[in-house]
């Protein structure tokens, strides 16, 4: 077996020599276009691999998710697939790559098992006891105990995480408001819990100037019509519906603002009838999944989040980075990247008239979101690059081989 670097894995396990590297099992359901497997992926390919041998393990993401694969390659890392592993429960495929993960464990002898997302990070955590690696880390890039499943099935899945904490030796969550929530709900001790940000790849959007790209002729947009952008899969917590709903709501005239959905999902279809129902099928663009995010973001106005639920959204961090003002519902981790009215406006979730509100505040005062803009790249440049997240990752690493305690 050889991992992501092409070199083959020790042939022992345990306390781990000064010469030889850390070896480091990550697994995550799925490489779908989003910001857990940006993560993901980055992390493997960035560690220092003098001192970090990493494996890449994945399932597959599903037709409509956009695949990152390629992307993963492209930076040398050839993840080991588990075709059974997945995002969607499956008692069967489940129970599958459960074995699948336990016996890839004990061939590779890992020092520590990292795992991403919350059924990887059952399947992960549960493969890595029986296997018996050393050690356990799960990223919480949200969490889906809040607004994904009946109250039955998130009273299960709650408990399952408390116990799935007590056997693992760090938990990682991208925010203060998010590791607030997990001690709050009882996952996890105060002193296990820590705050590791999102760390992305942002130097391309840094040479993009912003507006120098005008979609609008493409598009059959009339010139000089305000532009709107919603970045992300079409499912229901990013809760698409609210924003057409709040778009009906704006003054309807020759300046009424378009709107660019970048993303596709299994609402696509359903998304598209409501735009027409709602009256307005001109004004709302589904452009699919797109390899030239820079390009869009330049040329928008004002990117929008208006999910129920959200950890750290990949869309407003590289909106943010691209100089683009973001207007996005107050919830999850959202409040720890975006300051209202410093960094970006921000609104209560599922609130058709307060999105329109914010929408018509910000298109109708140029000046702030200048302001706005301004102040949020730095923001997204310092805490979100994907430098700092390998320097506190690779000290982390450490720290839990050491058997030393979060800061």
């Amino acid at each position: 077996m050889l991992t992501d670097a092409g070199q083959p894995v020790a042939p022992s396990a345990g306390t781990v020599s000064p010469d030889r590297p850390i070896r480091i099992a990550r697994v995550i359901a799925r490489l779908n276009v989003g910001g857990p497997a940006q993560h993901a992926i980055l992390l493997t390919a960035g560690l220092d691999r003098t001192r970090f041998l990493t494996t890449l393990i994945t399932g597959t993401a599903g037709r409509q998710e956009g695949d990152l694969l390629s992307a993963a390659r492209a930076r040398g890392v050839e993840p080991v697939v588990i075709p059974e592993l997945g995002r969607a429960l499956h008692p069967m495929r489940d129970l599958v790559s459960l074995g699948k993960l336990v016996r890839l464990f004990r061939q590779l002898r890992p020092d520590i098992v990292h795992t991403h997302t919350a059924k990887a990070g059952t399947l992960g955590r549960l493969a890595a006891r029986l296997a018996g690696v050393p050690r356990s880390v799960h990223t919480f890039h949200g969490h889906v105990l809040e607004g994904y499943f009946s109250p039955a099935a998130t009273s299960f899945f709650l408990r399952v995480e408390r116990v799935l904490a007590r056997a693992t030796d760090r938990i990682i969550t991208l925010s203060p408001r998010l590791r607030l929530a997990l001690l709050a709900m009882g996952i996890g001790r105060p002193e296990q819990v820590e705050v590791v940000p999102l760390g992305l790849d942002l130097d391309r959007f840094l040479r993009m100037p912003t507006g120098q790209a005008d979609l609008r002729p493409s598009l059959r947009i009339p010139t000089g019509t305000p532009l709107l952008g919603i970045v992300g899969r079409l499912v229901p917590i990013k809760d698409h519906p609210t924003l057409f709903q709040a778009l009906t709501l704006l003054p309807d005239g020759g300046r009424a603002p378009h709107l660019l959905v970048v993303g596709d999902g299994e609402r696509r279809k359903e998304l598209q009838r409501l735009a027409h129902r709602l009256g307005l099928g001109s004004r709302v663009h589904f452009l699919g999944w797109r390899d030239d995010l820079e390009t869009i973001l330049g040329g928008l106005d004002v990117v929008i989040c208006c999910s129920r639920n959200e950890g750290t959204p990949v869309a407003l961090i590289e909106a943010m980075a691209a100089g683009v003002p973001v207007l996005s519902t107050d919830v999850g981790g959202v409040g720890d990247l975006v300051a209202h009215g410093e960094t970006g406006w921000l609104v209560p979730p599922g609130d058709p008239a307060a999105l329109a509100r914010g929408i018509e505040r910000l298109l109708g005062d140029p000046a702030l979101r200048r302001r706005l803009a301004g102040a949020a790249r730095p923001v997204a440049l310092e805490r979100h690059h994907v430098k700092g997240l390998i320097h506190r990752m690779e000290t982390l690493y450490a720290d839990v081989l050491a058997g030393r305690q979060s800061q």
